[in-house]
């Protein structure tokens, strides 16, 4: 199989074949009346770099090991704007208002087939955080150090930023 492994047409229930299909290989349902093509396309997910009284607020999920922290991440649902998401993640998680919604950039993430939009959320209120995380911890910009992957790569652009003068 092609894309995620799938066996079976969710439309028809016939057995998928891999083929030839938009340049590229993919799993597609041999019965034409039927016509199903997986796309596998990347789920969209927000990433909010979130600044609140000048610093910056990375949280561990829960399922995450003791040292390792994070932007505060969500997938981009129905009917959303990618900056209406990212506010609501930060509600959400947080438990925090975003005054202000900047877009950083849009990064690939092929380890977990997701595309990030990450912005620059300030954001004001008392943390409280939900269910999905652990803990949080407020960094100065001058000591975030990013990583060299998923939502590091925004944080690397928003750093560059702010010493440009951005």
């Amino acid at each position: 199989m092609a894309g995620a492994g799938w066996r079976f047409c969710p439309r028809c229930g016939g057995c998928l074949e891999t083929r030839h299909n938009g340049g590229r290989e993919r799993d597609c349902c041999p019965d034409t009346s039927c016509g199903f093509v997986h796309w596998d396309n990347p789920a969209p997910v927000v990433a909010g770099l979130v600044v609140r009284d000048g610093q910056v607020i990375l949280a561990r999920n829960a399922a995450w090991p003791e040292k390792m922290f994070g932007l505060i991440t969500g997938f981009l649902e129905r009917g959303e704007t990618p900056e209406e998401a990212v506010a609501r993640e930060v509600l959400e998680e947080l438990g925090l208002a975003a005054k202000m919604v900047s877009l950083i950039g849009v990064y690939p993430f092929q380890r977990k087939h997701e595309v990030i939009i990450a912005y620059e959320v300030r954001a004001e209120g008392v943390i409280t955080l939900n269910e999905e995380l652990a803990e949080y911890r407020e960094i100065a910009p001058d000591r975030l150090r990013p990583w060299d992957f998923g939502t590091g790569l925004a944080i690397r652009d928003w750093l560059r930023g702010r010493s440009a003068g951005g």
